[in-house]
């Protein structure tokens, strides 16, 4: 097939594909540094973990209980992009995941998601990320995204049971409760939540 005939996602260098995503982690951190969102924890210090849920420091750090749940987000959306686009380059997969999950960082820091969760027993006094957990938020799920391509799909699906497992047990919470929890806020989940 003549090169000019190509559609344009093949006449893309995956270096291009790998700075379109760079730019939308860009707009990521613009948007919420505009929507007063800190860069860095308030307390000042920049952890790589921070365990504990019930503490202001909670999703300002590199990493948390809710990085599995970001993780998990990079491998469903591989699976979604490969039934419903194929035929697409992987780059270009790759760049719409990353568009998905900048923009659900984006809207889960806005004021109306952040008053949405705190009816959670778990998120009371939630203030939304820091710039810097939310921009590691969305490399978790491009890490995700590279699991789902290179583990068989049993392997994939074993890999979000555990991790939801894993995190509902360690802290009464995981993508699936939080989930339920933003879409419609039960007492009784709350109520086991907080150990009740």
């Amino acid at each position: 097939m003549h090169g000019s005939s190509l559609k344009w996602h093949w006449r893309l260098s995956p270096s291009t594909f790998l700075l379109i995503g760079a730019c939308f982690i860009a707009i990521q951190g613009s948007a919420l540094v505009a929507m007063g969102h800190p860069l860095i924890c308030v307390c000042g210090n920049v952890k790589f973990w921070h365990g504990m849920v019930f503490s202001p420091e909670n999703s300002q750090h590199l990493t948390d209980w809710y990085t599995y749940s970001h993780v998990i987000h990079g491998l469903c959306f591989y699976l979604l992009l490969w039934l419903i686009a194929p035929r697409l380059p992987l780059a270009v997969r790759l760049v719409i995941a990353i568009g998905l999950e900048v923009s659900w960082e984006i809207i889960e820091n806005t004021p109306l998601i952040m008053e949405r969760y705190r009816q959670s027993a778990l998120a009371e006094g939630y203030f939304g990320d820091s710039v810097i957990n939310s921009i590691s938020d969305t490399l978790a799920a491009t890490v995700g995204f590279f699991l789902a391509r290179l583990l068989p799909v049993w392997s994939s699906i074993t890999l979000v049971i555990a991790m939801e497992l894993f995190v509902g047990t360690m802290i009464r919470d995981n993508l699936t409760l939080n989930v339920i929890q933003l879409i419609h806020p039960t007492a009784a989940v709350s109520k086991w939540q907080t150990g009740g």
